[in-house]
């Protein structure tokens, strides 16, 4: 199983200030969202807060509209909007599911709630950091 680190999620009431400053300050280039299939937000599930993308050309930023409903209205345990997060990508998510698991280490499967292309978990780290593990499906 590889696990690779993917990217940083910043969480803000204004993802577009954060955006100018990543691109105009720290010379990030913007990814286009289309290269990020979002599932379709409805009442009771997902996310459709306003998101950019910013990359240095290896690691990407995920600059998110900050949301405290997330958990409840997907009815998780784990909100990844709250605060933000970091993000690593597996080729086998279900036996890096096995391995939370086996170490007695909760996490949130979000499935492909937020993404149409990525399987997502969610989880803590000891210090109580959220953490994303996800592949990329179909």
């Amino acid at each position: 199983m590889k696990i690779e680190f993917h990217h940083i999620n910043f969480v803000s009431k204004n993802p577009e200030e954060l955006n100018e400053f990543y691109t105009q300050v720290m010379g990030l280039n913007n990814l286009p969202i289309q290269q990020f299939a979002r599932t379709e937000s409805t009442k009771d599930s997902g996310y459709d807060g306003r998101i950019v993308f910013v990359t240095d050309g290896r690691i990407q930023m995920h600059l998110a509209e900050k949301d405290f409903t997330i958990a409840a209205k997907n009815k998780r345990h784990i909100n990844p909007i709250e605060k933000g997060h970091i993000a690593f990508r597996t080729d086998d998510i279900n036996r890096f599911k096995e391995t939370l698991d086996r170490k007695g280490i909760p996490y949130a499967d979000y499935g492909t709630t937020f993404s149409k292309n990525w399987h997502q978990v969610f989880f803590y780290d000891p210090e109580g950091n959220v953490i994303e593990v996800h592949q990329v499906i179909g």
